[in-house]
């Protein structure tokens, strides 16, 4: 197990903050997990964070605590039948290094989450998802450990997944640390291509392959989403809204451009980014931060921002969002002061 106090973050954030942790451990196996946790080295901190990549983070500072990362990346099939393959794999696995290798091996459901950082742990947490697809959809179990040692297994269910949401950001949040995430997988590929032109992008050279849609969904992210290592960012930095559909036809009458995506009878989401461009915002900085000036949905460091002043940036679009359109947009990276 590693360990490093006073530990510089600059490695483990995407937007390129230079903060730091007061205590850095990353282990690599459950029982150096446990070993930890009930450790008098844990004891000693009041505070605690477990991150992935740091691809869904936003520090506005240094973190006066222990932050903890997983180096678990074991992967095995653990069942199967004519139909679906159940894929148990570590949370340290990287997300996108997943996707390649189910994609390689044939078996379908995660192919268009290609291109999404972080890793296997965060994906159960998030509930990650594009071009029509969310990973609770393929999730079968998560195994976790509580804070006192002791592993409890999540079935689907019991992860109470919502939009970019789960019990481990709501009434569990930093009560469980997950150790593996069971995946279960199809032979038979289902494609899912309504979703902006990924079906002409996928079919342009005939059929569609599980690689061919692996592309399709790379390219267009490459296209959007500029590269942390260039340009310190989080990805996606708000939730797309769902509203009642009473007040997005009262917007549409007045705003007839404006695009949705129905989720119900009752209810429809309205593209953030659409909002965020709309009042004004797309490629204007504010100080040392700015939206991204080809993608609206991206907040990016400019070079030398502090978390707080990407944070504020981010308030202030959410108020001029909300008057322009009565619309609450809400931050999907983590704020960790």
């Amino acid at each position: 197990m590693k360990r490093y106090e006073n530990y510089s973050l600059l490695a483990h954030n995407t937007f390129g903050m230079d903060v730091r942790a007061a205590l850095f451990v990353e282990y690599d196996t459950v029982d150096e997990l446990r070993a930890f946790v009930l450790s008098a080295d844990f004891a000693r901190y009041d505070r605690h964070l477990h991150i992935g990549s740091g691809s869904n983070l936003l520090f506005g500072g240094d973190y006066r605590g222990i932050v903890m990362h997983s180096a678990l990346r074991d992967l095995e099939v653990v069942a199967e039948d004519d139909n679906h393959l159940w894929v148990r794999v570590g949370s340290g696995y990287v997300w996108d290094d997943f996707v390649g290798h189910c994609v390689a091996q044939g078996w379908a459901g995660v192919e268009n989450l290609s291109a999404i950082p972080g890793e296997v742990g965060a994906s159960a947490v998030q509930n990650i998802g594009a071009y029509g697809v969310e990973v609770r959809d393929v999730i079968d179990r998560v195994e976790a450990m509580a804070l006192d040692g002791t592993l409890r297994t999540f079935t689907n269910e019991e992860c109470r997944y919502g939009y970019r949401d789960s019990v481990f950001k709501a009434e569990m949040r930093g009560q469980y640390i997950i150790t593996h995430v069971t995946y279960r997988l199809d032979r038979v590929p289902t494609y899912r291509l309504d979703y902006g032109d990924l079906r002409v992008r996928v079919e342009a050279d005939g059929e569609p392959t599980l690689q061919a849609v692996r592309n399709a969904v790379t390219a267009i992210r490459d296209s959007k989403l500029p590269d942390p290592k260039v340009l310190g960012n989080a990805g996606s930095f708000f939730t797309n809204p769902v509203i009642p559909r009473t007040q997005y036809e009262a917007l549409k009458a007045e705003y007839p451009t404006m695009p949705s995506y129905p989720i119900d009878d009752t209810r429809v989401k309205v593209p953030a980014g659409w909002l965020i461009d709309s009042a004004g915002w797309k490629g204007r900085a504010l100080g040392r931060a700015a939206v991204h000036d080809r993608q609206a949905l991206v907040l990016v460091n400019l070079g030398g921002a502090t978390g707080r002043e990407v944070m504020t940036l981010a308030e202030r679009i959410c108020e001029d969002v909300y008057n322009k359109y009565g619309i609450r947009i809400t931050p999907e990276v983590n704020f960790i002061d």
